[in-house]
């Protein structure tokens, strides 16, 4: 984070008498006086004798302004900035009341309006001051930092900052603490007198156990922006908290007692007690959290490890549907990284999703369309309108994306085995982005990419040479995670697709060293109880178990789920005989973890896989689960299985 230099702020240390002098004529119109006394007629005379009875009175003027001074007080007090004490009437804004006040401040919309109308007030209590600077350095303030250093010279501003430095130790919590963050938010240098006074002032009331709750968050919210995690000051803000009644705060509290808590578990500290309490009042708390508030807390329990707070997280998941439209980028990543660490999914959120994406795909962040894509992906949600709307993305915004973006828009599409409309205009783009940025993508992030073409018969003949190279094959040893099977498998693959489906290709082949054996089969993608049933209905079918085999090892790294081998004449041989054999036929026994969630598409690597057996020479019989799940009985199968496998007739070999 940029910071303003100190330079800009030396008149709190060694101005010159010229400056203070000016400084102090301004700042009297900013003079401290108790907010219980609010004078309804500020003469001078007066004003004294409402100091007199106080010995340790600290007076601010000098010379030839007016002599104002300022009572000690308590830090639940509201200290008033009073001015000029000539006509101090409310006819003539000498006092304005609060809620006036911060109208009319809600209505400013530049930080030219805001100084002119606090010079313009005779009178305004700190809290009133530290909501103007805060609003401030809300209108002031962007991603870049401060859009006009110049404020920071202006003489309203600098007033401001003298009062509030000098007389820290007398303003309320609220006015120190706001002040503080609006100081903060502004970059001014955190080792300037004037931050150095505000910070100090602050903690020293938490050592005295002076914050509540509000106040604690308050502080916190500001040393985490300040320092960091590495505030040692946080953890005496835990223990405070902990002395709290959480039942009692607000939903701001909960958030920002979430948000410390995420740096203090890191630091190695345990608070899970607090946690526990903090989750459960939370969780009575979800209706009234706002779309900011529901991504802070979902990324703090991701952060923390709260897998156990089951109905929190769901109620969070369910209550984000209806923010959908209306979080930033940053909020609906963090909402999107929930759903994934804490394994959600539903419906009613993906229909959210599909809403708002097409809509709004041309001005999202290019990260945030990204996680989109990865929770499709993760989810095997394969979502059209999501799907067709990144692809037009992709086409008009690819030269503006990084490698990994590139990757994150369109390896989805090969995992989910899904071709939008704009598929030839996604395509040639992506290998115009290829052809001019090649060296630029990560090996793994480039082999993923190419596979994952692959899947959809999108074939990247002009890179393979580079794929296939010993160069490139070093460097994907050399970055993590190495050769390992899967790497490997998805080089095997990209090697056997352009022998079987691009006999045209004449470039370096994959040495066999690179090859594996057989494509790993994970254990979730075979389905054991739909298997066992085909299994039970070929066997009354085929009356011998000696006539279909089962998870076949083949030569061409595959693995056939059950395999039948049949003669010249089209009787059914023994699964063992090796002669003779004239048609195989592979079963492909597709539970539903081998489509796209709730839907009958299938995943790329089982379309490319039985689209290879079947250029290698299988007869491919797809078995789905929605065509055989309704089938109440053995004989119901089997009958299934009869017209699948052999529609017109069968017989057995003796």
């Amino acid at each position: 984070m940029a910071l303003i230099s100190r330079k800009s702020f030396q008149l709190y240390s060694s101005s010159t008498p010229a400056s203070r002098s000016a400084l102090m004529t301004l700042s009297r119109r900013l003079n401290f006086i108790s907010g219980q006394r609010k004078p309804q007629n500020c003469s001078s005379v007066a004003m004294r004798m409402m100091c007199v009875e106080d010995k340790s009175q600290y007076t601010f003027c000098r010379k030839k302004h007016v002599q104002l001074q300022m009572q000690s007080l308590s830090v639940n007090e509201a200290v008033h900035l009073c001015g000029d004490t000539r006509n101090c009437t409310k006819s003539n804004n000498v006092w304005m009341d609060e809620q006036s006040f911060f109208k009319r401040l809600n209505s400013l919309c530049t930080s030219k309006e805001i100084l002119y109308f606090l010079s313009s007030l005779e009178a305004m209590s700190d809290t009133m001051a530290s909501a103007a600077l805060q609003k401030i350095s809300e209108l002031e303030v962007d991603d870049n930092g401060l859009k006009n250093p110049a404020l920071l010279e202006n003489e309203v501003f600098r007033a401001l900052c003298f009062q509030f430095e000098f007389e820290s130790s007398k303003l309320s919590n609220t006015g120190l603490l706001n002040a503080l963050q609006a100081l903060i938010n502004l970059r001014i240098d955190p080792q300037s007198t004037l931050m150095t006074s505000l910070l100090s002032e602050s903690e020293e009331r938490l050592g005295r156990g002076q914050l509540t709750a509000e106040h604690l968050c308050a502080l916190g919210e500001s040393l985490l922006e300040l320092e960091g995690p590495s505030s040692a000051t946080l953890e005496q803000i835990v223990n405070h908290m902990q002395e709290r009644d959480v039942k009692s705060w607000s939903p701001r509290e909960i958030v920002m007692v979430y948000k410390i808590l995420e740096v203090t578990v890191r630091e190695g500290k345990q608070w899970q007690s607090l946690l526990n309490r903090l989750n459960g009042v939370t969780l009575h708390a979800v209706s009234q959290l706002s779309p900011n508030f529901v991504s802070v807390i979902l990324n703090s329990l991701v952060v923390l490890h709260q897998t156990q707070a089951v109905l929190l997280v769901t109620a969070l998941c369910k209550h984000s549907v209806q923010h959908v439209p209306y979080f930033t980028d940053h909020e609906l990543v963090n909402v999107l990284e929930a759903f994934l660490y804490f394994g959600q999914k539903m419906q009613i959120f993906t229909e959210a999703l599909e809403r708002h994406v097409p809509k709004s795909i041309h001005t999202m962040h290019p990260q945030t369309v990204s996680k989109v894509m990865q929770y499709c992906c993760k989810k095997m949600i394969l979502s059209k309108p999501i799907f067709d709307a990144v692809a037009e993305g992709f086409i008009s915004s690819a030269d503006r994306l990084t490698t990994d973006q590139i990757a994150a828009y369109v390896i989805p599409f090969g995992t989910l085995n899904y071709l939008p409309p704009s598929v030839s205009s996604l395509f040639r783009k992506l290998e115009t982005v290829l052809r001019t940025r090649l060296r630029h993508f990560q090996p793994h992030t480039l082999l993923n990419l190419l596979h994952s073409c692959v899947l959809i018969q999108r074939y990247p003949i002009n890179f393979l040479p580079k794929i296939f190279s010993p160069y490139f094959l070093q460097k994907l040893q050399a970055q993590p995670p190495g050769l390992n099977r899967v790497v490997m498998s998805q080089l095997t693959q990209l090697f056997l697709t352009v022998t079987l489906e691009c006999p045209f290709y004449e470039g370096p082949k994959l040495l066999s060293k690179y090859q594996v054996k057989a494509f790993p089969t994970p254990q979730s993608s075979l389905d054991v109880h739909l298997f066992k049933r085909v299994k039970t209905g070929l066997l009354d079918l085929l009356k011998k178990r000696i006539y279909f085999a089962s998870e076949v090892s083949t030569p061409y790294f595959y693995v056939v789920d059950i395999e039948i081998k049949l003669d010249e004449e089209g009787f059914v041989l023994p699964a063992a005989q090796l002669e003779e054999v004239h048609r195989r036929i592979a079963l492909c026994v597709d539970g539903q973890n081998r489509f796209c969630a709730h839907s009958h598409n299938l995943l790329g690597e089982e379309a490319i896989k039985q689209r290879h057996l079947q250029l290698l020479g299988y007869e491919v019989v797809q078995i789905p689960f929605f065509e055989i799940e309704s089938l109440q009985n053995t004989r119901k199968i089997a009958d299934y299985l009869h017209k699948k496998i052999f529609p017109c007739t069968y017989g057995l070999s003796n």
